[in-house]
Protein backbone atom coordinates (compact mmCIF):
# COMPACT_ATOMS: atom_id res chain seq x y z
CA UNK A 1 0.00 0.00 0.00
CA UNK A 2 1.25 2.68 -1.12
CA UNK A 3 0.90 6.43 1.33
CA UNK A 4 -1.30 8.79 -0.03
CA UNK A 5 0.10 12.39 0.34
CA UNK A 6 -2.22 14.62 1.69
CA UNK A 7 -3.93 17.33 -0.40
CA UNK A 8 -3.27 21.15 -0.08
CA UNK A 9 -5.81 23.13 1.07
CA UNK A 10 -8.14 24.90 -1.56
CA UNK A 11 -8.37 28.89 -0.94
CA UNK A 12 -12.15 28.68 -2.16
CA UNK A 13 -13.47 31.48 -0.92
CA UNK A 14 -16.69 31.18 1.00
CA UNK A 15 -20.24 32.67 0.49
CA UNK A 16 -20.15 36.35 0.56
CA UNK A 17 -23.46 36.39 2.31
CA UNK A 18 -24.72 35.00 5.58
CA UNK A 19 -27.96 35.40 4.95
CA UNK A 20 -30.63 37.72 3.82
CA UNK A 21 -30.39 40.45 6.68
CA UNK A 22 -26.53 40.18 6.45
CA UNK A 23 -27.20 40.39 2.70
CA UNK A 24 -29.31 43.39 2.84
CA UNK A 25 -27.01 45.27 4.74
CA UNK A 26 -23.57 44.14 3.21
CA UNK A 27 -25.57 45.68 -0.21
CA UNK A 28 -26.80 48.79 1.84
CA UNK A 29 -23.24 49.44 3.11
CA UNK A 30 -21.91 49.09 -0.07
CA UNK A 31 -23.28 50.55 -2.67
CA UNK A 32 -25.98 52.62 -0.93
CA UNK A 33 -29.52 52.64 -0.94
CA UNK A 34 -29.63 52.54 -4.41
CA UNK A 35 -28.21 49.09 -4.55
CA UNK A 36 -31.13 47.60 -3.10
CA UNK A 37 -33.18 48.39 -5.90
CA UNK A 38 -30.88 47.88 -8.72
CA UNK A 39 -32.52 46.05 -11.94
CA UNK A 40 -35.65 47.73 -10.60
CA UNK A 41 -36.70 49.63 -13.62
CA UNK A 42 -35.71 46.34 -16.13
CA UNK A 43 -38.14 45.02 -13.62
CA UNK A 44 -41.35 47.25 -13.95
CA UNK A 45 -40.42 47.19 -18.07
CA UNK A 46 -40.18 43.18 -17.54
CA UNK A 47 -43.77 42.47 -15.73
CA UNK A 48 -46.23 45.01 -17.19
CA UNK A 49 -45.82 43.97 -20.21
CA UNK A 50 -45.16 40.17 -19.72
CA UNK A 51 -48.76 40.50 -17.48
CA UNK A 52 -50.84 42.45 -19.35
CA UNK A 53 -49.89 39.66 -21.89
CA UNK A 54 -50.60 36.76 -19.65
CA UNK A 55 -53.60 37.75 -18.80
CA UNK A 56 -55.14 38.84 -21.84
CA UNK A 57 -53.91 36.07 -23.81
CA UNK A 58 -55.31 33.77 -21.27
CA UNK A 59 -58.85 35.64 -21.86
CA UNK A 60 -58.64 35.31 -25.55
CA UNK A 61 -57.81 32.21 -25.63
CA UNK A 62 -60.73 30.73 -22.96
CA UNK A 63 -62.83 31.99 -25.21
CA UNK A 64 -61.68 30.35 -28.20
CA UNK A 65 -61.37 27.35 -26.21
CA UNK A 66 -65.22 27.46 -24.76
CA UNK A 67 -67.64 24.81 -26.51
CA UNK A 68 -70.23 26.25 -28.34
CA UNK A 69 -73.42 27.17 -25.89
CA UNK A 70 -71.50 27.29 -22.89
CA UNK A 71 -70.22 30.20 -21.01
CA UNK A 72 -66.99 28.88 -19.85
CA UNK A 73 -64.32 26.75 -21.09
CA UNK A 74 -63.88 23.20 -19.85
CA UNK A 75 -60.97 21.74 -17.39
CA UNK A 76 -58.89 21.20 -20.47
CA UNK A 77 -59.49 24.31 -22.47
CA UNK A 78 -58.47 26.05 -18.94
CA UNK A 79 -55.25 23.87 -18.67
CA UNK A 80 -54.18 25.01 -22.29
CA UNK A 81 -55.27 28.52 -22.16
CA UNK A 82 -53.02 28.83 -19.04
CA UNK A 83 -50.22 26.83 -20.09
CA UNK A 84 -49.97 28.82 -23.26
CA UNK A 85 -50.77 32.43 -21.17
CA UNK A 86 -47.79 31.40 -19.15
CA UNK A 87 -45.40 30.69 -22.52
CA UNK A 88 -46.39 34.09 -24.09
CA UNK A 89 -45.92 36.04 -20.81
CA UNK A 90 -42.51 34.56 -20.47
CA UNK A 91 -41.59 35.51 -24.85
CA UNK A 92 -42.68 39.05 -23.65
CA UNK A 93 -40.58 39.04 -20.66
CA UNK A 94 -37.42 37.38 -21.48
CA UNK A 95 -35.78 39.81 -22.87
CA UNK A 96 -35.88 42.50 -19.96
CA UNK A 97 -35.34 39.64 -17.57
CA UNK A 98 -31.98 39.35 -19.37
CA UNK A 99 -31.64 42.93 -18.82
CA UNK A 100 -32.58 42.86 -15.20
CA UNK A 101 -30.20 39.84 -14.18
CA UNK A 102 -27.40 41.43 -15.93
CA UNK A 103 -27.27 45.10 -14.45
CA UNK A 104 -28.09 43.04 -10.84
CA UNK A 105 -25.26 41.15 -11.15
CA UNK A 106 -23.07 43.85 -12.56
CA UNK A 107 -20.83 45.89 -9.63
CA UNK A 108 -19.71 42.60 -8.34
CA UNK A 109 -16.02 43.64 -9.01
CA UNK A 110 -16.01 46.92 -11.30
CA UNK A 111 -19.38 48.08 -12.46
CA UNK A 112 -19.82 47.70 -16.01
CA UNK A 113 -23.16 49.04 -17.27
CA UNK A 114 -24.34 52.88 -16.58
CA UNK A 115 -28.22 52.44 -16.71
CA UNK A 116 -30.72 50.16 -18.24
CA UNK A 117 -30.12 51.20 -22.20
CA UNK A 118 -26.21 51.05 -21.68
CA UNK A 119 -27.02 47.66 -20.59
CA UNK A 120 -29.09 46.52 -23.54
CA UNK A 121 -27.22 48.57 -26.54
CA UNK A 122 -24.00 46.78 -24.73
CA UNK A 123 -25.19 43.24 -24.58
CA UNK A 124 -26.84 43.22 -27.80
CA UNK A 125 -23.76 44.62 -29.03
CA UNK A 126 -21.23 42.43 -28.10
CA UNK A 127 -23.31 39.29 -27.85
CA UNK A 128 -25.91 39.27 -30.31
CA UNK A 129 -29.68 40.18 -30.30
CA UNK A 130 -29.70 36.07 -29.54
CA UNK A 131 -28.53 37.02 -25.96
CA UNK A 132 -31.80 38.58 -24.82
CA UNK A 133 -33.48 35.46 -25.02
CA UNK A 134 -31.33 33.02 -23.06
CA UNK A 135 -33.20 31.42 -21.09
CA UNK A 136 -35.96 31.52 -23.14
CA UNK A 137 -36.53 27.99 -24.26
CA UNK A 138 -36.24 26.45 -20.48
CA UNK A 139 -38.61 29.48 -19.06
CA UNK A 140 -41.02 28.11 -21.48
CA UNK A 141 -40.60 24.33 -20.47
CA UNK A 142 -41.36 25.16 -16.69
CA UNK A 143 -44.18 27.81 -18.16
CA UNK A 144 -46.35 25.86 -19.32
CA UNK A 145 -47.23 23.28 -16.40
CA UNK A 146 -46.90 25.82 -14.10
CA UNK A 147 -49.54 27.81 -15.28
CA UNK A 148 -51.84 25.20 -16.23
CA UNK A 149 -51.93 24.43 -12.45
CA UNK A 150 -52.28 28.16 -11.65
CA UNK A 151 -55.19 28.97 -14.04
CA UNK A 152 -57.21 25.67 -12.77
CA UNK A 153 -56.11 26.21 -9.41
CA UNK A 154 -58.23 29.77 -9.96
CA UNK A 155 -61.02 29.05 -11.82
CA UNK A 156 -61.71 26.45 -8.70
CA UNK A 157 -61.38 28.74 -6.36
CA UNK A 158 -63.49 31.41 -8.92
CA UNK A 159 -66.20 28.88 -9.08
CA UNK A 160 -66.15 27.90 -5.21
CA UNK A 161 -65.97 31.22 -3.84
CA UNK A 162 -68.87 32.47 -6.68
CA UNK A 163 -70.94 28.78 -5.38
CA UNK A 164 -70.20 30.33 -1.84
CA UNK A 165 -71.53 33.70 -2.53
CA UNK A 166 -74.94 32.55 -4.36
Amino acid sequence: MCPVPPMPACSVPGPKYHGPLHCLTTVAREEGLQGLYKGSSALLLRDVHSFATYFLSYAILCEWLTPAGRSQPDVSGVLVAGGCAGVLAWAVATPMDVIKSRLQADGQGQQRYRGLLHCMVTSVREDGLRTLFKGLALNCCRAFPVNMVVFVTYEAALRLARGLLT
